[in-house]
């Protein structure tokens, strides 16, 4: 499968990584800056380069190479734009989370899918960790029971120097805040293990980042249709560097906490009648190891093209992370809870709100 790459920044390494463990023929690779483009030529091995041509001007790329499978690596202000053109050239796309800064945009990006008989994938590859997998199963299986409630903390420092990298970053056009970019793929876990969120109340707030636009920290309680609970922390203000995400769900019959970069560290697995352990887990829902990083949501997608079905980040689901996090804005934003769905929604909406 035809592969190119828009977007040679930082993110581009754990691109091209899954690209070539997924045997995809990287054919182009896209950014703005030429340096960006060499690096990322540089990280393939010699005898793949040959014949991998570099772009400055994504239209002519397609035009050119008409790649099947295209990747978005870029600031979500521009992603609709870009993907859209893709997919209207007959490109499946893969875009970095989040799929978009606004509802309209992520609609527009899920019906241009549709139009063209293509498919969307959003990375939240934290779905394809094997720990994240057996919980999923371990709920769904109803090894928790009834499910009370979830927890997700954040936790990571981020100073001016990570902000300098880019001036879109930690804007409203083209970023958002903590909430948006560290905490997205945790709000993605929560609905696909706990189901659609019903109401939120949140606060937001920029603490230490007067450097930036958006929310350097973010507080939120949210209620399920399911009747559970969920409590979200995010925060880039940690002194003086990250310390381990985690995630706990609580049920009548079950606990798990787990933590980590890739939350495959079980500090809890228990429960009343089940698994004694994640191993156990993993063995009782034949759970098994697809990969780390973006190598499993490349291979899902490979997949979902070639037999015609949904990828598991599909557009639609990236836009359900999306809506809850517009979601939290708004409750900050009003001082109110805020119900879904969301009649609109953009980080637009919150230009200024944090200006002294």
């Amino acid at each position: 499968m035809k592969y190119a790459l828009i977007g040679c920044g930082m993110i581009s390494a754990a691109h091209i990584k899954a690209a070539l463990e997924s045997g995809l023929e990287i054919a182009a690779l896209c950014d703005l800056v030429e340096e960006n483009r060499e690096k990322a030529l540089s990280l393939l091995p010699e005898e793949k380069r040959q014949g991998v041509k570099l772009f400055a001007d994504y239209r002519a790329m397609l035009a050119e190479v008409r790649p099947e499978l295209a990747a978005v690596a870029l600031g979500s202000g521009v992603k609709r734009a870009i993907a859209c053109d893709c997919m209207d050239a007959g490109a499946n796309v893969i875009v970095e989370k989040p799929i978009a800064l606004s509802l309209e945009d992520a609609d527009a990006m899920i019906e241009c899918a549709k139009r063209n008989g293509v498919k969307l994938c959003v990375n939240h590859q934290l779905r394809f960790v094997p720990s994240v997998r057996a919980v999923k199963a371990a709920a769904d299986g109803g090894d928790f029971g009834k499910m009370f409630h979830a927890a997700a903390q954040v936790r990571r420092n981020r100073n001016k120097a990570y902000f300098d990298v880019g001036p879109w970053r930690g804007t409203w056009k083209n970023d958002g805040g903590t909430l948006m970019n560290q905490c997205i793929h945790y709000t993605d876990l929560l609905q696909w293990i706990l189901g659609d969120a019903e109401e939120v109340f949140a606060y937001t707030d920029n603490l230490c980042h007067p450097y930036t636009e958006a929310e350097d920290m973010g507080l939120a309680l949210v209620k399920f249709k399911s009747g559970a609970y969920a409590l979200i922390e995010g925060t880039v203000n940690v002194y003086p560097n990250n310390l381990s995400d985690s995630m706990a769900f609580f049920g009548e019959k079950g606990t798990v906490s787990v933590s980590g970069k890739f939350l495959d560290q079980a500090e809890r697995w228990q429960f009343a009648e089940g698994p004694a352990s994640l191993p156990e887990s993993l063995e009782k829902y034949a759970v098994v190891d697809l990969g780390a990083g973006h190598t499993p949501l490349y291979r899902d997608m490979i997949q979902a093209v070639e037999q015609g079905r949904e990828p598991v980040c599909s557009g639609a689901e990236g836009r359900k992370a999306l809506e809850l996090v517009l979601g939290i804005y708004e409750s900050a934003a009003r001082g109110t809870p805020v119900r879904f769905p969301l009649e609109r929604g953009s980080t637009m909406d919150y230009v200024g709100r944090f200006e002294k």
